[in-house]
């Protein structure tokens, strides 16, 4: 037993250099498409709705997965794009068209400056105790977080063990149609399965699900605050944040997940900063 702990310690370790080499490529943190990370600064360029996505450690690999830089940044980017064009929501821009998607680790004090909190691929995520007790203080304080884009048993096993290190007596639980998250500004009647566009085309548009039966329901999830506020959301067995960030990359995969894929965003998002 012994052995297999340090054998699996190794593993992790090994990873977790790999991944910190990958991360580090050219001597700059990129995002899934190679664009520089935007670090948060010390003092935010304005006070209007900027994005923030997690910087967190994988432990261990998913199919299709890039651990933190999976959908970053240009999935909350063309989020907020839409966001400012069908609402009055005024959006932080870095330059024309390109907003502000700040990249911060859970342990960072400009957490604490988020409207809210974005990440995919959860389901390789591994959580120091420090980064626990700060998402915990974060989103108690009124912070939201949306995690998206892990498929399968593994991946929710993975994460729901880990948030619950962070959140410990908070029930995850399935979020029905009904819900006010569905109706805040458009009619969403279902929860969208949205796969990644490689595995769109690999497959021919034949299937959504990129796990097959194991995750052919996509789920929303969510944990509530003591007033029945929903503070964090789980979007599992679908891509959602791919349907923003490769928008403009085929008309067909646009039309079949975009539409969408946008309506639950912003009605996410507006309901994140309203309640």
């Amino acid at each position: 037993m012994a052995r297999l702990l340090v054998a699996a310690l190794i593993v992790s370790a090994g990873y977790a250099y790999a991944q910190f080499r990958q991360d580090f490529f050219g001597g700059v943190l990129r995002g899934e498409q190679g664009d520089p990370a935007e670090l948060p600064p010390q003092q935010w360029p304005d006070r209007n709705v900027a994005g923030c996505h997690m910087l967190y450690t994988s432990v261990r690999r998913e199919a299709n997965g890039s651990g933190w830089r999976t959908d970053y940044p240009w999935g909350q980017r063309n989020l907020l794009i839409r966001l400012s064009e069908l609402t009055k929501t005024r959006v932080s821009w870095q330059a024309p068209s390109v907003p502000h998607v700040w990249l911060v680790r859970l342990t960072d004090p400009a957490l604490f400056e988020c409207s809210y909190l974005m990440a995919s691929d959860v389901g390789t995520i591994g959580l120091s105790q420090e980064e626990a007790q700060s998402l915990r203080l974060y989103l108690e304080k009124g912070g939201f977080l949306w995690v998206d884009d892990f498929w399968g048993e593994a991946a929710w096993e993975q994460w729901s063990r880990e948030f619950a290190r962070a959140m410990p007596g908070y029930v995850i639980e399935d979020v029905p149609l009904s819900d006010p998250i569905f109706h805040s500004m458009l009619e969403v009647n279902k929860i969208p399965q949205v796969s990644g566009i490689g595995f769109w085309r690999a497959v021919g548009g034949r299937t959504t699900s990129e796990r097959g039966a194991e995750s052919a329901v996509p789920h929303l999830r969510a944990i509530r605050d003591r007033h029945g506020r929903i503070i964090a959301v789980m979007t599992h067995n679908t891509d959602v944040s791919n349907s923003w960030e490769r928008e403009t990359e085929d008309p067909a995969y646009f039309y079949q997940f975009s539409i969408d894929g946008y309506a639950l965003g912003i009605n996410i998002l507006l309901y994140a900063m309203t309640h």
